[in-house]
This record gives structure tokens, sequence and C-alpha cells, in this order.
């Protein structure tokens, strides 16, 4: 197998099972103010940028019809410490551990491209010392982030860091708006998607994608 120039990884749901605790807390903060979220709906969310993800809520609650919609400010209010509270539990995904370390064992740079803010990766990221060995990283809230996901913006940026093309990089991604950026940039991208999704749900969320990982363990037995 050809080795990439660099691997550019996402974080949630990719590297850390950290999307069904981001579901729960915006599950929460938006049936505070009286619209609970459907299932796929909290899809929708993943892989974007915390400020997108609560426009997109806000939308949805004046939608629905039962009053007036909170700012974002009140909703963001309810939803963080929810969040913080679960994040910090959050177990590596199944692989992550061995295939980041396996890269920096191969000498293959590596770079973290996430919608989450840096103060949101340092919480996550504490409890995990493996993930130091990603120094390179591009954060949602980073300066020169003009775009979040799924604009192509984050890999571009990344590979910028690590001095590479970004075609001839592997992306890891679980999201359908990371999966949209990270082909939007050039990358050649490795899917990772939720587990409960049917064949057809694969098909209309992820099109042209055709094949899927079922565990990050798959590239570290291909990735010699």
């Amino acid at each position: 197998m050809v080795r990439p120039a660099a691997c550019l990884f996402d974080l949630d749901g990719l590297l850390l099972d950290t999307e069904p605790l981001h579901a729960e807390a915006w599950q929460q903060a938006a049936s505070h103010f009286g619209r609970p979220l459907e299932a796929e709906e909290l899809l929708a969310l993943r892989g974007r940028r915390r400020h997108d993800c609560a426009d997109q809520v806000l939308q949805w609650i004046s939608a629905g019809g039962n009053g007036k919609a909170p700012s974002r400010e009140a909703l963001l209010a309810v939803r963080q410490p929810i969040a913080e509270a679960l994040l910090i539990h959050a177990a590596p995904m199944p692989g992550a551990p061995e295939l980041v370390q396996h890269c920096e064992a191969l000498g293959i740079p590596m770079a973290l491209a996430t919608s989450s803010s840096q103060a949101a990766v340092e919480l996550k990221a504490f409890p995990h010392p493996w993930l130091t060995a990603i120094r390179v990283r591009v954060h949602g809230d980073d300066p020169q982030l003009k775009r979040g996901k799924p604009a192509p913006d984050v890999f571009v940026l990344a590979a910028e860091r690590l001095g590479v093309d970004p075609r001839h990089c592997w992306a890891f991604e679980d999201s359908p708006a990371g999966v949209r950026a990270a082909r939007a940039a050039g990358c050649h991208v490795h899917v990772l998607p939720p587990q409960h999704l049917s064949g057809e749900e694969l098909h209309d969320l992820y099109p042209e994608i055709e094949r899927f990982l079922s565990s990050l363990e798959d590239i570290v037995r291909e990735l010699q």
C-alpha cells in the first residue's frame, strides 16, 4: 500500500467516542426550550462547529412554534455544562490509539482537523495521553479558519501546516459534513460511519463513498 503524505484526523466520533455524548447534550438543551430533536436532526449536527450547531438548533426551535427561540448564548448556557460533564468520560474509538501510535512509528505526519474549539479539545483529550502524538492541530475556533465543515478549510489548513498537498493526504472522518469537507479539500477519505445506519442511509448520507471502515483497526492492519 502506498503511504499517505500525512494523515488528517477528525476527533469527535472518529478518535474519541464523543458523538452520543454531544447528542445527549444537544437533546437536553433543545428539550429545555420545548423542542426535542429527532434522530436525523442529531445526526445532521455531527462534525459541525458548536456555534453552527447552535444556530441550526435555534432554527428548529423557532420552526417548532413553541414560542420565541432563545438566544444562542442562552442555548449554549444550558448545553455547555451538560456537555462538559459528559465529555470527560469519552472513551477512545476502537483502534484509535493503535492507529495514531502506528502512524507515529512509521514517521507519517499527522494533524487534527476538528470542529471542536481548542478548550473543548483540551478537555476531551486530557484523559488520553496518546493524543499528544498529534502535535499539529486546527480547531474550530482557530483564527485562521474562515469556514467550518462541510467547507474544506479545516483540511486545507491542516495540510498546509504540515507542508503537504491535501491531495496526497488521507483524511479520516465519521460525519457527512466532515466527509464533504475532506473530499472538497481533495483528500483521500476513509469513512467510519455511525454503526446504527442502514445500507440505504449510508448511501444517502455518504454519496460516492464505496468503502466504509468497520473500525480504525482496519487501517492499522493495512498500513504497513
